[in-house]
C-alpha cells in the first residue's frame, strides 16, 4: 500500500459534535506514517469536484484542538446527490492530488457518496480507501447503536421541552396546551428522547407521536382531551416526519429534496406543529402554542453531552486507522457493551449496508397506545444523555 494524501469532508445537516469527528481525521492522519497531507473538502463533494480544497496540515494545532467546541460543519457542507457523470471528475481531482484516503463525516446519503467513490476507483484501478464517520442529530443510521450528535441533539430536545413544560405548567390558567416539534424525517428517535424529561406523571411532556406510528386525528384528539381533563394543561411532541395512515404527512408538505425525500417543517413552509395546534383550536377551542426549533439543535454547542464529543473524536481516528490498515468501504459504527455503567466500543459496518436506507425506532421503544415511549426506550436513552436538571416545585 503506497503512501498518499487524505481528503476529509462534511457532509448533509451538522450536529454539535460534528467538528470532533473532523479533529479525530486530522489528529489521526497527521500523525500517521502513511498520509502525506490531510485536505479538506470545502462543502463537501461539491468542493472537491470544483478542486476547492483546504491544506489542513498547514493548520495550527491550537485551531484543530477549537474545532472540537465549534458549532455547525467547519469545512462547508453539501446534500449534493452524485450522478455517474461526476465520478470520472472526481477520480481526476483525487489523482491530482495523490489522494489514496477518502473520509466523509454524515449520514445514510453520505454514505452513498463514498461506497459510490470507492467502488468506482476500485473498477478503475485506483487506489483508495474510503471509511465513513457516522453523524446524524436523527439516528437514523444502520448497523450503529447510536450515532455521534444524536445524544447531544437528544439532550438538547430534552431541556427545551422541560424548560417549556415548567412553563406550560404554570399558565395553564393562560394556555392549556404546548406543542413541541422536533426535526427527524424518517424516524422519532429525537422526537421520543424528549420522554427523559419527565419525571414525575405530570410532568412534560404527556403525549409523543412518531413518524412510526401512523397518525390518528380523532384518536389524537381524544389523548388532548383525556390530559388536559387529568391535568389541567398538556404537553405535545411530535416529529416532523408524521403521517396519516394512507401516508399523507400531517404536515401537509408536497416538497421533496434531491434524494427524493419530503421536506418537512421549514425547508417545505409546512409544519406538523402548527396543523396540530390548529386541530386543538378547531375542536377545542383553547388556546396554547406550538414550537419548532427546526436545526437550531444541530448546532447547540452549549448543551454538549461530553460522551457524545468523546466518541464522534474517536469516530475519526477510528476512520483514520481503518484506512491505513487497508481497510476501505466500511462505516465506522458504535457498539454498546454495558447500560449500567455505560461502555461501548467502535467497530465498521460495510457501507452497502447502510448507503440511502434509514433506521427507524423499535415498535417495541414504543408504547401499546402509540403515543409516548416504552419502558425499554428509557434503558436506551438514559446512559447517552448526561445529567438533566431538577428544578425546584412548590
Amino acid at each position: 500500500m503506497a503512501n498518499g494524501n487524505a481528503v476529509v469532508g462534511q457532509s448533509g445537516g451538522p450536529t454539535s459534535v460534528i467538528n470532533c469527528s473532523l479533529a479525530g481525521v486530522v489528529d489521526a492522519a497527521c500523525t500517521s506514517s502513511a498520509v502525506d497531507r490531510v485536505y479538506g473538502m470545502r462543502f463537501a463533494i461539491e468542493g472537491l469536484m470544483e478542486d476547492n480544497l483546504i491544506d489542513l496540515t498547514a493548520k495550527p494545532k491550537g485551531v484543530i484542538d477549537k474545532l472540537k467546541v465549534t458549532p455547525s460543519s467547519a469545512l462547508g457542507s453539501s446534500r449534493h446527490k452524485i450522478q455517474d457523470h461526476d465520478l470520472p471528475k472526481i477520480l481526476k481531482i483525487l489523482k491530482k492530488h495523490d489522494i489514496r484516503y477518502f473520509f466523509l463525516v454524515g449520514g445514510n446519503d453520505t454514505m452513498d457518496t463514498i461506497h459510490r467513490v470507492e467502488t468506482y476507483c476500485r473498477e478503475q484501478r485506483y487506489e483508495l480507501f474510503g471509511v465513513g464517520i457516522p453523524k446524524t442529530v436523527d439516528n437514523d443510521l444502520f448497523g450503529t447503536d447510536h450515532t455521534p450528535g444524536f445524544p447531544s441533539a437528544a439532550r438538547c430536545n430534552i431541556l427545551n421541552v422541560l424548560q417549556a413544560g415548567v412553563l406550560a405548567r404554570d399558565m395553564q390558567r393562560v394556555d392549556k396546551y404546548v406543542i413541541y416539534q422536533s426535526i427527524g424525517r424518517d424516524a422519532g428517535w429525537l422526537s421520543a428522547a424528549t420522554a427523559a424529561a419527565k419525571r414525575e406523571e405530570g410532568d412534560a411532556p404527556h403525549l409523543i407521536y412518531l413518524p412510526e406510528v401512523a397518525f390518528d386525528k380523532e384518536r389524537f384528539l381524544a389523548d388532548v382531551q383525556a390530559c388536559i381533563g387529568k391535568y389541567g394543561w398538556v404537553s405535545i411532541v411530535c416529529g416532523e416526519g408524521l403521517q396519516y395512515a394512507d401516508g399523507t404527512p400531517v404536515s401537509a408538505s408536497g416538497t421533496t429534496d434531491k434524494f427524493g425525500n419530503v421536506e418537512f417543517g421549514a425547508m417545505a413552509g409546512a409544519s406538523v406543529g402548527l396543523n396540530l395546534h390548529r386541530m386543538i383550536m378547531d375542536k377545542l377551542d383553547i388556546r396554547g402554542e406550538f414550537q419548532i426549533t427546526e436545526s437550531l439543535i444541530m448546532s447547540a454547542v452549549d448543551r454538549v453531552v461530553e460522551s457524545d464529543r468523546e466518541e464522534a473524536y474517536a469516530c475519526g481516528k477510528k476512520a483514520v486507522a481503518l484506512a491505513e490498515r487497508g481497510t476501505s468501504g466500511v462505516m465506522v459504527t458504535i457498539v454498546r457493551e454495558s447500560d449500567s455503567p455505560y461502555r461501548a466500543e467502535l467497530g465498521t459496518t460495510a457501507l452497502s449496508e447502510v448507503a440511502v436506507k434509514s433506521k427507524p425506532m423499535s415498535r417495541d421503544y414504543i408504547n401499546s397506545e402509540g403515543n409516548f415511549v416504552s419502558d425499554s426506550f428509557y434503558e436506551y436513552i438514559r446512559p447517552l444523555i448526561g445529567n438533566i436538571p431538577e428544578f425546584a416545585v412548590l
